[in-house]
């Protein structure tokens, strides 16, 4: 099997149990994701079959979009409703506007400290291994951006703030809740996270485990594996014509009018071959699958 498939991941799952539930699945070994979500979080996973794995790099979902629930009055070792409870003290009432200023005030260019309990490595450690060690080391921050905020809603008896938010690659939604609660001067922890967009992959447009499964049952599953055309649709496409195909497979560098940059291959049958790199008015293979 071939390709990329929009998986929904339920709640209380590892990505990588997604992984290694849909090589039972789809009796395929060679399986990659293309981007975790925490075990409470629920939503989009973009998953790469076969030898599409190799193309992982070359999918653009950079731009995220979360469903946000986050509980005020209590703060957590993880930042989400999963983690030991640090500190809980009684939230003030807000207006909504106030809500929605505070929040909309984190749109734009930033940056973040990444939380201690993520995967981000540090010295060649995940971070969220030493903090289960009880470390808490000093963290870079990183560039991110906050591209828009809508649907704010505030419960006042329950203390609850939800919002859909668009945002950049690397972006720590639970570090986000975090600030915004400080901002308001309180704490707050994260209830529920779900990914509704990553890149092209839509919540609408993704399978949970169960309903692969039913559609490999059915012989149905090339339904829901997306066209390369629509998954690398922002590179350009370069066609080799016969003559050369042999000789570029072999290694060699062919001469082009194309400007700089990273295309995607296809012979002259439009079947789709890889990726190819031009440099120097010279293209060369960079991936052949």
């Amino acid at each position: 099997m071939f390709g990329i498939i929009n998986v929904y991941k339920e709640k209380d799952m590892t990505s990588f149990d997604v992984i290694a539930k849909l090589r039972k699945i789809l009796n395929e070994s060679k399986i990659g994701h293309t981007g975790t979500l925490d075990p409470n979080a629920t939503g989009v996973l973009p998953i790469a079959i076969g030898k599409a794995t190799k193309l992982i790099q070359y999918i653009k979902n950079e731009d995220k979009q979360y469903f946000v629930t986050m509980k005020l009055g209590i703060k957590t070792d993880t930042l989400d409703i999963t983690g030991k409870v640090l500190k809980e003290k009684k939230p003030p009432k807000f207006q909504l506007d106030k809500i929605e200023e505070v929040i909309n005030s984190f749109i734009g260019k930033s940056e973040q400290i990444p939380p201690m309990y993520s995967a981000k490595k540090q010295n060649g450690k995940k971070m969220y291994q030493l903090a289960r060690l009880g470390l808490e080391i000093e963290r870079q921050p990183c560039k991110i951006e906050i591209y828009k905020i809508q649907d704010v809603k505030y419960n006042t008896e329950e203390d609850i703030i939800t919002f859909l938010v668009d945002c950049s690659k690397g972006t720590y939604i639970r570090t986000l809740c975090e600030d915004i609660a400080q901002k308001l001067g309180t704490i707050a922890t994260v209830l529920e996270l779900e990914r509704t967009r990553a890149g092209i992959f839509e919540k609408e447009k993704s399978y949970t485990l169960d309903e692969i499964k039913d559609l490999v049952e059915n012989n149905e599953i090339q339904k829901v594996i997306y066209d390369n055309e629509l998954i690398f649709s922002d590179y350009t496409k370069y066609i080799i014509n016969n003559v050369d195909m042999e000789r570029f497979l072999n290694g060699v560098k062919l001469e082009t009018k194309f400007k700089d940059g990273i295309y995607k291959l296809y012979n002259e049958n439009n079947l789709f071959i890889g990726f190819g790199k031009v440099e120097d008015k010279k293209i060369k293979r960079d991936l052949i699958i």
